[in-house]
């Protein structure tokens, strides 16, 4: 008898999604949800094999009517959501739709956006229950999320990296939050000048205390870990509701056959010494100020997504 490959071991006690806007790997590690960012989408619409779907999103566009500025943005939001319907032609599951991340102050501007998304996808015949807003952890963003949730549409709360963020995020009842294990390592390395093992990894201790405390205090909101830099992190959250994996560690996953151990379960979380957090819009400010990392990453953040929009805009407008 084959040993199981660790993929096929996490998916076990943990809930595989692909980071990735490429279908071809979607059909190679059949994960159950896919979620997308500016970047992948920027990334997948430069590859040949896709040219036909900006081809028709731009065609479907100029048939509005709409022209210059109103067209360009019009065919950009049209584009990602192109790219949802087709991932949702592959995976059984969600796929994550992302927000400008020009808006991530603005509570109205996101919720509209949120709404308008959610129109696109019925207008394709797909469900809002496959769908998941992404929307960056900002105090605004949080407000946008509570708004959403209350109609029904479901939020991902993204480049989350504390556990304030976390708290406000399940307090506004978001679905879904991703807090960036890699990016935080990222910060440490780079702080600290060290390395970490998998297990003091400080994005997989953030993750790990993030969990402890929803299910502790018994919160819905689902913890999806995200952005990782190795395989290592992937297994010390084995047993984390869901894990979005790029497609190289998919890849890692897949040809191995090592143990895999369950790390998180819901039992020993409960069981964590952590004390409850009460929030409102001064206290998450505060902690967040107080927390330099998070206040870091969450705005580099944003910059970086917020760039990789501007070229994706211009990509699409070379085309139109």
């Amino acid at each position: 008898m084959s040993q199981a490959t660790q993929l096929d071991q996490l998916k076990q006690f943990t809930t595989v999604v692909a980071d990735t806007g490429d279908f071809a790997t979607l059909k190679q590690y059949a994960p159950r949800d896919a979620t997308t960012n500016p970047s992948l989408i920027l990334k997948a619409a430069q590859m040949p094999e896709y040219s036909w779907l900006l081809d028709k999103t731009i065609a479907d566009g100029k048939k509005s009517g709409a022209a210059g500025n109103a067209l360009l943005h019009e065919v950009m939001d049209n584009l990602l959501v192109a790219f949802g319907c087709e991932i949702l032609k592959i995976v059984p599951g969600r796929v994550s739709t992302e927000t400008d991340a020009n808006l991530s102050f603005d509570t109205e501007a996101l919720i509209a956006k949120g709404r308008r998304f959610i129109s696109l996808y019925q207008a394709q015949g797909i469900p809002r229950e496959r769908i998941l807003i992404k929307i960056a952890s900002t105090w605004e963003g949080i407000r946008a999320c509570e708004v959403l949730q209350k109609e029904g549409i479901s939020c991902n709360m993204t480049l989350l990296f504390s556990l304030a963020q976390a708290v406000a995020c399940a307090d506004a009842k978001a679905r879904l939050i991703s807090p960036f294990v890699g990016r935080i390592l990222d910060w440490f390395k780079k702080s600290t000048g060290k390395d970490f093992a998998p297990a003091e990894d400080p994005g997989v201790l953030s993750v790990k205390e993030i969990y402890a405390y929803y299910k502790k205090f018994g919160h819905a909101t689902e913890v999806m870990g995200a952005s990782f830099r190795n395989v290592g992190e992937i297994v010390e959250l084995a047993g984390c509701d869901l894990l979005t994996i790029s497609p190289p560690l998919l890849a890692e996953l897949k040809n191995s056959t090592a143990p895999i151990t369950r790390k998180l379960n819901p039992d020993l979380a409960k069981q964590s010494p952590i004390e409850k957090l009460m929030l409102d819009e001064k206290k998450f400010r505060w902690l967040l100020n107080e927390n330099q990392m998070a206040t870091e990453k969450t705005s580099e953040g944003i910059r970086l997504f917020n760039a990789d929009a501007m070229k994706l805009e211009k990509f699409v407008a070379t085309k139109l």
